[in-house]
């Protein structure tokens, strides 16, 4: 007994400290427990999610996988989880191993698209060809002239096996019409790779679009016979012609001005708006007005729904046969199929036509049209016709946008309905609660796709709530409407009223823009921030809208990863691909060395942040093929397609630490022995380049570094590509 008194005595009594422990464990456990069993019916909602990732993994790749390891990867996986459903296991085991599943099948359906859309691709050559084929489409102009979409027959040159399905031509003069037969003489190229190391990559854009190259025209377009083209080829040619036909005659009837705004919103064709237009709509934050997308099919089909349920409300024979809200349904989605088809069907058109026949089909079959589950739907269905979008502004903005404001309708409190409330003051408090959930719903949207406009566009319109919030009612219920009637009823000659109150309405939004786009302060430029940055905060919106439950909110610091993510170091130099263009960093602005290519200047500077100079006249020497500071400075440039002579070379390497010479060089004279001299090899392998000074030397990152060796990553000649 006293042994067993002398053991006890030397336990620590038991006090405050471990009892308080413990019980924060339990409450801990139970709290996860509870948030948890909260998320019950919202693990399918991840589904899309890690679908998604999957797709967004492939682009990520450095190198193009196989396809047989991704397909294993996907069985296996399927069978995994499908098995542990058999036999019962929890949710623990199964959510983890469907998300898995979910995850190898993006990968999966990835790569197959890829490899179902290959086309050839047009070589790099600086000699003039022939080109006969089929004007499929008109598209936007370039900064170079007209641009039409062609379907080449013949190229010369090349055989009937590396002729490309697709060609986007830069033409002299006017623009063919869809359905013309034409043979242009042209320098054909690959498809342009990016301004910059991590920058826009249109060849990857194109090789989904089955597009293998872009064209310059030297000569004049001219009018072939050619053998009747495929049926296919045929339909969508007659389907151009119509619409580049409507939008000829909105502008004829409209004027160039709003006439050109109204066809962009209607067929795509932005031939007719002037730059002055696109940038004021743009530091507004209006420039979503201008492209076909979820808003203006939300609009279509919402307004045909509504009208043709009311039609069917007020004709009381009528209500009592037949279900009004699914007939509705039926035509608001053949709407949606018809402005699909008017519009040209541009990837963001078919995306947002997708998004609204799942939210019609939820109507047909008494399911909620506005919900999570329709929005994963719509999502899975989008990456399952087209994975690629994963990588697109357009599907990311939209997505978070719609995701954020579900979310918000999910949490709103339903309040009850007050009970003979005098007109007037029911009257007010309908208008204040709709002016609230405007501003709010506005808000919630600006801040989900704020990050997206960010990393891809290096621009905030700092005033575009304001925008939107005065243009919205102006879009929604004036001018989306009547355009739609008026061109629906011009054929019949009766749509020229409904057309002068849509040009009022687009006066008016025109009116706005220029009123906030000349604000101090409406633009804030930033710099992107690393990649990982995006993928984080859109996991962290998803989480912010998904999760059910407190928790929801440890997704806000993931949501601003990119507004606080730190950027990398701006480099010193930039020099663009080919060696045809440069700048120089100096603090916050760009010493931009020649005019040309402004795209790829634009888009190189946006992306760290810098402001653009031109470079004065004095203090450097520049000729007609190359540039020079005249003191000793940091970048020469020779662009012309003819070497250097010993000479003219070492009178570069002595004006500057780094030489950039188009051509490839043999040999190089004594004075460049110390300097960083890139020529047309270094070109030909690795595109445009950034470079940064370092206590070592010259430290250079490659846009194919950063693209990796996939199937777009072709390099052309920039002289002819923009």
């Amino acid at each position: 007994m006293a042994k067993v008194q002398e053991e006890a005595a030397l336990i620590p009594p038991e006090g405050p400290l471990p009892s308080l422990a413990r019980r924060f464990a339990g409450r801990a456990v139970e709290g996860a427990r509870e948030a948890l069993l909260a998320q019950t019916d919202r693990w399918r909602l991840w589904a899309p999610v890690a679908f998604g990732g999957g797709c967004g993994l492939y682009f990520g790749l450095k190198a193009e996988p196989p396809l047989w390891p991704l397909l294993l990867a996907a069985v296996v996986s399927a069978g995994l989880w499908a098995g542990a459903r058999r036999r019962g296991f929890g949710r623990a085991v199964t959510v983890p191993l469907m998300l898995l599943t979910c995850f190898c099948a993006g990968l999966s359906v990835t790569k197959m698209r890829s490899d179902n859309v290959a086309a050839p691709i047009a070589p790099a050559t600086s000699d003039p060809v022939v080109v006969e084929g089929w004007v499929l489409d008109v598209d936007s102009p370039g900064a170079r002239g007209a641009r039409i979409i062609m379907a080449p027959v013949r190229v010369q040159g090349l055989g009937a096996d590396e002729t490309p399905m697709r060609l986007r031509v830069t033409v002299r003069g006017e623009a063919p019409r869809p359905g013309d037969a034409v043979s242009v003489f042209a320098i054909l190229n690959p498809p342009p790779g990016p301004a910059a190391p991590g920058a826009y990559d249109f060849g990857r854009t194109a090789w989904f679009q089955s597009m293998g190259g872009v064209g310059f025209e030297l000569g004049q377009t001219r009018w072939v016979d050619l053998p009747p083209p495929p049926r296919q080829l045929r339909t969508a040619m007659a389907v151009n012609q119509f619409r580049f036909g409507l939008a000829e005659r909105l502008v004829e009837r409209m004027g160039p001005r709003v006439g050109g705004v109204a066809a962009a919103m209607t067929t795509g064709h932005e031939s007719w708006i002037a730059q002055e237009t696109y940038d004021t709509m743009r530091d507004s934050g209006l420039i979503h007005i201008l492209s076909i997308s979820g808003l203006h099919m939300a609009i279509v089909g919402g307004f045909v729904f509504f009208a043709v349920r009311f039609g069917i409300a007020a004709w009381p024979w009528l209500v009592l046969r037949v279900p009004g809200k699914k007939v509705a349904a039926w035509a608001g989605w053949i709407a949606v199929v018809a402005y699909l088809v008017i519009s040209g069907a541009p990837p963001p058109a078919e995306r947002a036509a997708i998004t609204a026949s799942v939210a019609f089909l939820a109507i047909i079959l008494d399911r909620p049209a506005i919900s999570m589950n329709a929005l994963a739907v719509a999502a899975f269905a989008v990456l399952l016709l087209q994975p690629e979008a994963i990588v697109t502004p357009g599907f990311q903005m939209s997505f978070a946008a719609t995701a954020a404001l579900v979310a918000l309708a999910e949490s709103w409190p339903r309040r009850p309905r007050e009970i003979k409330v005098p007109l007037p003051i029911l009257i007010v408090q309908r208008a204040g609660t709709w002016v609230g959930l405007a501003i709010l719903a506005s808000f919630v949207a600006g801040m989900a796709t704020g990050p997206f406009a960010m990393q891809h566009f290096n621009r905030t319109a700092v005033y575009g709530l304001l925008a939107n919030m005065i243009s919205s009612p102006i879009a929604d219920f004036i001018m989306m409407p009547m355009l739609a009637l008026g061109v629906v009823l011009q054929p019949l000659g009766l749509g020229g009223p409904f057309l002068t109150v849509a040009g009022w309405g687009i006066e008016a939004i025109m009116a706005v823009g220029a009123w906030i786009s000349t604000l101090p302060g409406a633009v804030i430029h930033t710099a992107s921030a690393p990649v990982i940055a995006l993928p984080v905060a859109f996991l962290g919106i998803l989480v912010l809208c998904l999760w059910r439950g407190r928790l929801r909110w440890l997704g806000l610091p993931l949501a601003c990863a990119v507004l606080v993510w730190p950027r990398h170091p701006t480099p010193d130099l930039w020099i663009a691909d080919a060696g045809t263009n440069g700048a120089i960093v100096n603090g916050d602005e760009a010493l931009a060395i020649r005019k040309v290519g402004a795209f790829s200047r634009d888009v190189w500077s946006g992306r760290r942040g810098l402001t653009l100079v031109e470079r004065p006249a004095e203090g450097w020497t520049c000729g007609r093929v190359h540039c020079a500071p005249d003191t000793p400075g940091p970048l020469a440039l020779w662009w012309g397609r003819a070497a250097p002579d010993d000479e003219q070379l070492a009178a570069l390497c002595q004006s500057a630490e780094v030489v950039s010479v188009r051509v490839e060089l043999t040999s190089l004279p004594e004075a460049c022995a110390d300097r960083l001299v890139l020529d047309g090899r270094d070109y030909a392998t690795g595109g445009s380049v950034e470079l940064w000074r370092t206590e070592s030397g010259w430290r250079a990152l490659w846009s194919t570094t950063e693209r990796g060796a996939r199937p777009w990553n072709r390099l052309g000649d920039p002289d002819y590509q923009e």
